[in-house]
């Protein structure tokens, strides 16, 4: 009882000074109908400005899942491309949406856990696995389509992928609306380019075209973006050319990823692999 009434004591002028400031703006707040809009157009602005400071924070935590939300939308909204491509290609404009089927891709949006850039053997973790059906050898791009890599090895909930920043990666690219292609590869050290090696002379590039995949490897679909050229030279023989790629997607700052699987890979890997192949290598 004494500490409550110390308190009190030591307080008490704080206290009254406070009341009595309240009194007086209530007082004056209540003076006239000017004064009463002013204040409360005063105090409605700073109560609509936290209000927006609190909304902006929610919508920050919010992000994430949004754009996890929206990068399964456009996978889905590729698959569905895709489909139509396809049919358009075997049936021609006039018929695709009749001939539309069961599209060879599947599609799966997974985010990156691990990523390396600064290395010359450099991977990527990504949060799906077996358990989300996921293998070795499917395609790795981001949500515009530009390709990152593809899968090596999987366990149940993840899954990792060699990057195209990887002195081992190798696929095959083209420029868009010629029929020549090339090699694929990245020499080290630059985060931002690959090298397309091994182009024929014929293909006459010119800076700023596109490199797309080619299709034929099992894992990337035909025509996904590769990068845009930026210079190139004959190699030593002068026989073609040596493309220096600008990469399309910048893999020091990933985030979501969609998976690319290949539902006729098993079919074409079993088919080059069998015996009619054996026997002519043997």
């Amino acid at each position: 009882m004494r500490k409550l009434i110390e308190f009190i004591r030591s307080t008490y002028v704080a206290v009254l000074f406070i009341l009595i400031e309240l009194f007086a703006l209530n007082s004056y707040a209540r003076s006239t109908a000017y004064t009463e809009a002013h204040l409360l157009a005063h105090a409605s602005a700073a109560l609509g400005g936290a209000q927006a400071l609190y909304t902006g924070i929610g919508r920050f935590f919010r992000l994430g899942s949004e754009n996890r939300r929206l990068t399964a939308r456009v996978a889905a909204l590729e698959e569905q491309l895709a489909r139509y491509e396809e049919a358009a290609a075997r049936e021609g404009q006039q018929r695709a949406l009749a001939a539309l089927g069961p599209s060879k891709y599947r599609m799966v949006v997974a985010s990156v856990v691990g990523n390396s850039t600064n290395r010359r053997r450099n991977y990527l973790t990504i949060d799906r696995g077996r358990g989300d059906e996921l293998l070795g050898g499917m395609a790795l791009t981001t949500p515009e389509g530009a390709i990152v890599g593809y899968l090596l090895d999987c366990s149940e909930r993840y899954a990792v992928a060699i990057s195209i920043l990887n002195t081992a990666f190798r696929a095959s690219g083209m420029i868009e609306g010629a029929d020549y292609y090339g090699s694929i590869h990245w020499e080290g050290g630059d985060a931002r380019h690959v090298i397309l090696d091994e182009l024929p002379k014929y293909a006459e590039p010119t800076v700023g075209a596109r490199v797309l995949t080619t299709g034929f490897e099992p894992y990337f679909p035909k025509g996904m973006t590769i990068g845009t050229v930026e210079s190139f030279t004959y190699n030593d023989a002068q026989m073609a050319y040596r493309v220096r790629v600008r990469l399309a997607a910048d893999l020091t700052k990933l985030g979501n990823l969609v998976v690319i699987d290949n539902l006729d890979r098993d079919e074409i890997e079993q088919l080059q692999d069998g015996e009619a192949i054996r026997d002519l290598e043997s």
